[in-house]
């Protein structure tokens, strides 16, 4: 039986909270989206639906809502263009508008003459001047300041945050003037001899180094480096973090830490113990998170233990005041999982709530735990801070340029310490599309539209602050879901979800203004399916897409290399693919097989695949570029010659490619079936390897130098 549509009345609330009530899929086909869908998803939104009267109810709250309010809770504009501003008060009063700008000084903002009829809300007669910002302003985080006259009811000066973001991006540095060529690397994996069986920050610093002297590139785009658990068992997949916006101190070069020096002689001996036995973990055949956590953890806490400098504290302190509310709260979230386990929603209900006064006892009690958190965070700071100046002093334009995961688990940090401004009774994830025919559900909250725009979108812009400072730039993994998401209620199957519109002309500026004071360049992975008119925007604001070659078809046919974008990156192979090699080997369909993930016999599915390969291959002999007789290195050199032959302004090559890993270091649809963000680095023959093996690796020259076009 079809389950119910939207009544049009409830449709109507659906629009005016950007629900979807119906959508195009993948295969062109119109879909009507449930009616239980529709109320649940509105539900998490905080609007009752329940019924016919709930949602008229509902409307009418929605139509008074901005007359209950003098300002709008947020106004993001654009530099250069003027924006209206509508305030309400009570009829007959009079209202001053200015602006009270980030660096000082304030802006009074002339009224329109605009008319707008006086409306009854709430039995109060409500009347609504506008007012025209100007087109002057300058960029950055201002306050809107309403001044009601003083016979007015609630007279107090009313604000809202005014964001004046950029019009458009412009790409940082040499990346304004030519193309910039970079290396991809899963930092997990990169293993040195230094390393406990986890690549850190240093490993990180070294590879940089190495890609800019040897090979003149210009980036390293790593995986997102954001925090995970502090308590084992860890997440492994790096887009499943606690939060965006701090990091996962298993990146950590413990040695490298200054307070190290302060250690006495039983310290040092202790010390020298972990790095024994830490280094021994590079042997595994996989990356062992939980025994790595377990050492550095308690190599941390040793170095903690033995003191500052004054300097060094005050350093310290600054940081703490710096960072503030949201650095607290999410080491006290730290604090309280060592203490009480995961997952938060286990915790004594006095624990819930991040405001409490259950939690600022536990503070109290446990300050030097909170503080142990917080001082890693600094620490983390300075290790991001030391790699991007070895990057960029090697000669990289760019340095490290992060990658922005799109959402948090369920039960982190940010699941506790966020508040509303995540909604609850529903997860993200993706309708059914060509590559997951059921729908894809990543278990993670969204944000609530509505909450961003009244906290003054301070926790997105925090995010992407943090993620920011100390790089060169930032890939936003699923740059769509700043557009649309895709809601699934609780229970649900992904294909009875549907799509919520954001805010994205704000979200999209913040993150351009960001971008704009960081010096840093934006990429967004802006692949499957893609709302109307995203790739657009993105052109307009100067934020690039990308392109991944086996994705990048015409209908039936590769597209030619003169095709690709101009704002893009482009790489052969992505994190979700095996390495080129593997690919060419068709490993993917191997692995599939041996997992039970295929849809059809494996035999016709390997010929499927190696035809669509053999397609590429075909054209890039056209182009000249490769031997009929070619071995499986030499198409992999190829088909990086390929890119360096489209017009795109980045061009990256995957580390594992420059080794001749064949080894998908994920494999999506499964979880404990394959170890998915556990395989070290590795040669074509599956034996580990560490950074050093990377640098004296043949192909790494060939690639580097296919991407340049040498």
């Amino acid at each position: 039986m079809q389950p119910d549509a939207p009544t049009p009345r409830l449709a109507e609330l659906a629009q005016a909270h950007g629900v979807a009530t119906e959508y195009w899929d993948w295969q062109g086909r119109h879909v009507t989206v449930p009616a239980d869908s529709v109320r649940a998803v509105l539900a998490a939104l905080g609007v009752d639906a329940a019924d016919e009267a709930a949602v008229e109810t509902a409307i009418t709250d929605h139509e008074l809502g901005p007359w209950r309010h003098v300002l709008p809770p947020t106004v993001v504009t654009r530099a250069g263009r003027t924006h209206q501003v509508p305030v309400h008060v009570r009829a007959g009063s009079g209202v001053r508008l200015q602006v009270v700008l980030e660096g000082g000084g304030t802006r009074d903002v002339p009224q329109a003459d605009r008319w707008v009829p006086d409306r009854v809300v709430d039995d109060v007669a409500v009347g609504e001047a506008t007012f025209e910002l100007p087109d002057d302003l300058p960029l950055g985080w201002h306050r809107l300041v309403a001044d009601l006259d003083a016979a007015a009811p609630g007279s107090a000066p009313t604000e809202a945050t005014l964001v004046v973001t950029p019009e458009r991006l412009e790409l940082p540095g040499e990346s304004a003037q030519r193309r910039v060529v970079g290396l991809m690397a899963q930092l997990y994996q990169v293993r040195s001899s230094g390393s406990w069986g986890v690549g850190d920050l240093r490993d990180l610093a070294d590879l940089a180094s190495w890609a800019a002297a040897a090979h003149d590139a210009d980036f390293v785009l790593v995986n997102p480096l954001h925090a995970a658990e502090p308590v084992v068992p860890m997440e492994a997949s790096p887009y499943l973090p606690t939060t965006r916006r701090f990091v996962n101190p298993l990146y950590l070069r413990v040695e490298d830490v200054p307070e190290t020096a302060l250690l006495d002689a039983s310290g040092q001996r202790h010390m020298a113990d972990l790095d024994a036995r830490g280094r021994a973990l590079d042997a595994g055949e996989r990356i062992d998170r939980d025994a790595a956590w377990t050492l550095k953890r308690e190599a941390l806490q040793l170095v903690f233990d033995a003191g500052r400098s004054a300097a060094r504290a005050a350093d310290f302190a600054a940081y703490c005041e710096r960072e503030g509310e949201g650095l607290l709260r999410f080491a006290t979230w730290c604090a309280l999982a060592d203490v009480h386990g995961l997952p938060f929603t286990d915790w004594p209900a006095e624990l819930q709530d991040p405001d409490g006064d259950g939690v600022a006892a536990f503070v109290e009690k446990h300050a030097d735990r909170v503080d142990l958190h917080r001082w890693m965070q600094w620490l983390l700071e300075e290790q991001l801070a030391t790699a991007q100046r070895e990057a960029t002093t090697a000669g990289m334009s760019l340095g490290v340029v992060h990658d922005l995961a799109v959402g948090v688990h369920p039960v982190g940090a940010d699941a506790w310490g966020l508040g509303d401004a995540l909604a609850r009774g529903v997860t993200v994830g993706a309708p059914p599309d060509p590559f997951n025919q059921l729908g894809q559900n990543w278990s993670q909250p969204p944000w609530r539209p509505d909450r961003l725009a009244e906290q003054g979108y301070a926790p997105f812009r925090d995010m992407i602050r943090t993620v920011l400072r100390d790089s060169g730039g930032i890939r936003v993994d699923h740059i769509l879901g700043l557009f649309r998401l895709w809601w699934i209620p609780l229970g649900a199957s992904p294909a009875d979800g549907t799509y919520v519109y954001l805010d994205h002309e704000a979200l999209i500026g913040i993150l351009v203004l960001e971008a704009q004071r960081a010096g840093a360049v934006v990429i967004g992975e802006d692949l499957g399916v893609v709302a109307p008119n995203v790739r657009e925007v993105l052109v307009e604001r100067g934020l690039l897409g990308t392109s991944i070659l086996w994705f990048e078809w015409d209908e039936d046919t590769p597209r030619p290399p003169e095709s690709y974008r101009d704002l893009c990156l482009s790489t052969v192979t992505v994190h979700d693919l095996p390495p080129t090699a593997g690919y060419l080997t068709l490993e993917h369909v191997d692995v599939r097989d041996g997992l039970g993930l295929l849809t059809r016999p494996v035999e016709e599915e390997r010929e499927v695949e190696q035809a669509a390969i053999g397609r590429v291959l075909e054209m890039v002999r056209d182009q000249g570029l490769l031997a009929a007789d070619a071995d499986v290195d030499e198409q992999v050199v190829a088909l990086h010659r390929f890119l360096a032959r489209t017009p795109s302004r980045m061009l990256a090559v995957a580390l594992p490619d420059l080794v001749g890993d064949r080894r998908a270091i994920n494999q999506p649809g499964t979880h404990e079936e394959y170890p998915n963000w556990r395989l070290p680095l590795a040669g074509p023959d599956g034996r580990p390897l560490d950074l050093d093996d990377v640098r004296e690796s043949p192909l790494a020259d060939a690639l580097f130098a296919a991407l340049r076009g040498d």
